[in-house]
C-alpha cells in the first residue's frame, strides 16, 4: 500500500487498483457460427471484461417470428464457456435497456448485422436515462458459407429433405 505524502510511515487507505474496462453486446447467439467469434473477439479487444446479453426466447420469437432452436438457459450456458467472454445474462423482457443499465458498460459493441439496437437512437436512449457510454458497430462482416444461424438452419433442412441426414 502506498505510504502518505505527508508521513511516510502512515499507508494511504484509499489506493484502489484501476478500475476494469468493461464491454458488453447482445445478441441472440443461437446457432454458433464465425460471425459470433468476430463479434466477440472484437468486442473483448475493447475492455478488460465481456458481458454478453442473450435475447431472451420470447424475445427472439417476437422479432424474428420464430423461437431459437437452443433455449435460453442452454444458450446462456455456451456463451459463458466461450474465451473472450467473461459473463453472460439474459435480457429483459420488459426493457431492452435494463441490462445496459444494470451492467454501466465502458464502450458496447454492436454486430454487424444488429437490427435491434441503431447505433444513434440507442445513444440518444441511454441519454434520455442518464447514461452516457462509448458505442461502436463491427464493420467486418464474416462471409462464408454459414455466417447466419438462418443459413444453418436452412442447409439442416436442405440436408434432410435430400435424405442426406437420418433419424436414428
Amino acid at each position: 500500500m502506498p505510504k502518505n505524502e505527508n508521513n511516510p510511515n502512515i499507508k494511504n487507505n484509499n489506493h484502489q487498483s484501476p478500475k476494469k474496462r468493461i464491454a458488453l453486446t447482445a445478441g441472440t447467439f443461437d446457432l454458433l457460427h464465425p460471425g459470433h467469434f468476430n463479434t466477440l473477439n472484437f468486442a473483448k479487444k475493447h475492455a478488460d471484461e465481456l458481458v454478453v446479453v442473450l435475447a431472451r426466447d420470447e424475445t427472439v420469437k417476437r422479432i424474428k417470428g420464430r423461437r431459437p432452436v437452443i433455449p435460453e438457459e442452454q444458450r446462456k450456458i455456451m456463451i459463458e464457456t466461450l474465451k473472450p467472454v467473461d459473463k453472460a445474462i439474459l435480457g429483459s423482457l420488459t426493457d431492452k435497456l435494463e441490462p445496459i443499465l444494470s451492467v454501466k458498460p465502458d464502450i458496447i459493441v454492436l454486430g454487424p448485422d444488429q437490427t435491434t439496437y441503431q447505433l444513434e437512437e440507442l445513444k440518444n436512449q441511454l441519454l434520455e436515462r442518464g447514461f452516457k457510454t462509448e458505442i461502436v458497430k463491427v464493420e467486418e462482416y464474416v462471409k462464408c458459407p454459414f455466417h447466419s444461424s438462418y443459413d444453418i438452419l436452412k442447409e439442416i433442412i436442405r440436408r434432410w429433405c435430400n435424405k442426406e441426414i437420418e433419424l436414428k
